[in-house]
């Protein structure tokens, strides 16, 4: 390999190539010709980092780095012999060991494995270039994927949900938390409400907050909040006086809680701050008929017309307990 150098101080912009040294070459240019020519290794100067290989190596690619040992581009060569290439050299050791190797582990950090893309882009080496592409896609797939939080304490939810930018939809169920038997078809629709929660996660994936809590007092019940505050709550059990003992039952209100999931999206992005938002959620947030009690209660920072819709399953009553001082009795 010989090198055509031109230049001054001590530095020289050479084409590399692989016929003899020209015996018109002045001294400087003899120099950084030996360098590279009639050997098989080169020195890499970059970024300040300093890397010694061979021309087989960097030749393994039909990339930029061959195009610099064939002599097909001009590369700058210092005094000492280094070919000095303008690039960032934190990560010319992994480009060098994938060209040694036909693979290399990639960083963990997705901005680090980008900055690997950029240093690849621009050496053309096209099969690290895909290994980078295939690899953050797998972690953007990964990432899209639905995680939904469990909470393990009373800060941390209120943390979780106070720093939120999406709207929140968490389903507490602890069963338990009980001290009657439950009725027949109580764990059925325990089943079934926790079955919707993740049919619900899945469909609203990326723009609603789904969280758990296994931990609090309620053996099923839903809150939904928009903007850090609670909008709506549906509870999902009643007491049922069906013989001598109490009983505990557990409904599965499928399209109230539906209902109220998409009324909370009205908070997505922050759109449900304005009036229009608010009135669309009242109009939007009345009980369906036979579906249960609801009731408003003033709620959110600074108290105002803010208010929680509570809607609470109708307790059932089999028979007259009004002997038992009972005063109101609803019956189906």
């Amino acid at each position: 390999m010989s090198a055509e150098a031109s230049g001054s101080s001590g530095r020289n912009v050479v084409t590399v190539s692989g016929s003899a040294s020209s015996s018109s070459s002045h001294a400087g240019e003899e120099k950084a010709g030996r360098s590279l020519a009639g050997s098989k290794y080169v020195k890499l100067n970059v970024g300040g980092t300093l890397h010694y290989t061979t021309v087989q190596t960097l030749s393994k690619e039909d990339s930029l780095l061959r195009s610099i040992c064939d002599g097909s581009t001009e590369v700058t060569i210092d005094s000492e012999g280094w070919v000095v290439l303008d690039r960032c050299g934190r990560h010319f050791s992994l480009v060098l060991n994938f060209l040694r190797d036909g693979t290399v582990p990639l960083p963990e950090s997705t901005r680090e494995l980008e900055e690997v893309l950029k240093e690849a882009q621009y050496f053309r080496l096209q099969g690290l270039v895909q290994h980078c592409l295939s690899t953050l896609q797998k972690r953007r797939d990964v990432c899209r994927g639905c995680h939904i939080p469990m909470i393990t304490s009373a800060k941390e939810e209120q943390r979780m949900i106070a720093t939120c930018r999406k709207p929140v939809v968490k389903l507490q169920n602890n069963r338990g938390n009980n001290k009657y038997s439950y009725t027949s078809n109580s764990d059925d629709n325990l089943l079934k409400n926790i079955e919707l929660f993740d049919k619900l996660g899945l469909r609203f994936n990326g723009r609603v907050l789904f969280i758990k809590d296994v931990l609090g007092d309620e053996i099923c019940c839903w809150s939904f909040y928009g903007e850090g505050r609670k909008i709506a709550e549906v509870c999902c059990t009643s007491i049922v006086y069906a013989t001598e003992k109490k009983q505990t039952k557990v409904e599965f209100p499928e399209a109230r809680i539906f209902e109220e999931t998409l009324n909370i999206l009205i908070y997505e992005n922050g759109r449900g701050s304005g009036s229009g938002g608010m009135a669309l959620l009242e109009s939007g947030g009345v009980s369906s008929p036979g579906v249960g009690q609801s009731e408003e209660e003033g709620a959110g920072v600074g108290g105002g017309d803010r208010r929680v819709r509570r809607i609470h399953v109708r307790r059932h009553i089999m028979h007259d307990e009004r002997g038992h001082g009972q005063q109101t009795v609803y019956k189906d």
